[in-house]
């Protein structure tokens, strides 16, 4: 079977769950193959991770400078694996940065390019989430090799061990006149809770919390469950949460098990960013509210006295169990 390179997403020691979604998105085209760009050591430290989920071989770009560059590293790399590999396609996360990455790969290909796919078939062809989640579309190539952007949350990580073969050096070389340079890292401050489009499970707030303070209950609850906490971009907006916290169109997308909207009243941007979740809860007090028809369930009432209940009863479960 053919290659289908899988861009690595990792933090120099540990495989994020967005790249084992992606290694089992890619067997269903063909044998997945990790490509994996950092310093130094980095593909050695994460070999056995990729290959316990599926990753045949792996191509390694590394440097010193690789992670002091944006989005350049890694499109040089796949550019070379692609050229030295033949893929049938080229799988990314479809986060803000994988969409860049697929763009300019696409463009410097003369590749076809699908962004936002939700699912894909044996046959190349894509589910996307278009126009701001007002249609979902079937698309597929017609033209060179496919470079996917895979919503992340759309397909169940698997473990599929397999023996990865030798690994393939891959030697890009930077020009740091075209290229932006990372000058400072600040750490996100998202405590001990899980990064937002690798949670199993998100609770969300909007307009409806009514403040900053009102944030409190959003984040009670998402702790109860053990999950992220996420925002509309009304909420963001009106300075109650941090941007880095958005879902939708404009923010994050995600796809978890469980989405918890609170105080949301569901406009088409940010359904946009979490539609395809597996179940959605709503709470908000306005029977008319749009998010209300996407729901599995929903809540007609006061978030202040839904919300807290619910975390209370969680945290009883919980001790019981």
């Amino acid at each position: 079977m053919p290659d289908v390179l899988v861009l690595v997403d990792h933090d120099g020691e540990r495989v994020h769950k967005t790249t084992y979604e992606l290694l089992a998105a890619a067997r269903r085209l063909g044998d997945p193959a990790a490509v994996v760009v950092g310093t130094p050591g980095t593909a050695a430290r994460l070999e056995e991770c990729l290959a316990r989920h599926g990753a045949t071989g792996v191509y390694a770009a590394e440097s010193p400078e690789a992670d002091e560059f944006l989005a350049t590293p890694a499109v040089d790399a796949l550019e070379l694996a692609v050229r030295e590999a033949s893929p049938a396609a080229v799988l990314v996360s479809a986060t803000t940065d994988g969409k860049e990455m697929a763009g300019r790969l696409a463009a410097r290909l003369d590749a076809g390019l699908l962004i936002d796919a939700v699912d894909l078939d044996s046959s190349g062809a894509v589910t996307q989430i278009a126009f701001g989640g007002s249609y979902t579309v079937r698309s597929q190539v017609t033209h060179g090799m496919p470079v996917i952007a895979l919503r992340p949350g759309s397909f169940e990580p698997e473990e599929h061990p397999v023996q990865t073969g030798e690994r393939e050096l891959l030697l890009p070389s930077i020009d740091p006149a075209a290229s932006a340079r990372i000058t400072a890292r600040r750490a996100a401050l998202a405590g001990d809770r899980p990064e937002l489009t690798e949670a199993t499970v998100v609770v969300s707030g909007g307009r409806g919390v009514g403040g900053a303070d009102g944030f409190k209950v959003v984040e009670e609850l998402a702790d109860a469950l053990g999950g992220a906490v996420g925002a509309s971009r009304a909420a963001v907006d009106a300075g109650y949460y941090p941007h880095q916290y958005q879902v939708g169109q404009t923010g994050k997308s995600v796809s978890p098990q469980l989405y918890i909207a609170l105080g949301i009243s569901g406009a088409i941007q940010h359904l946009a960013g979490m539609q395809t979740s597996k179940t959605i809860v709503a709470v908000n007090k306005d029977p008319e509210a749009p998010i209300l028809d996407l729901a599995d369930f929903g809540v007609v009432g006061d978030l202040f006295a839904v919300a807290p209940r619910l975390a209370r009863e969680v945290a009883a479960r919980r001790e019981v169990g």
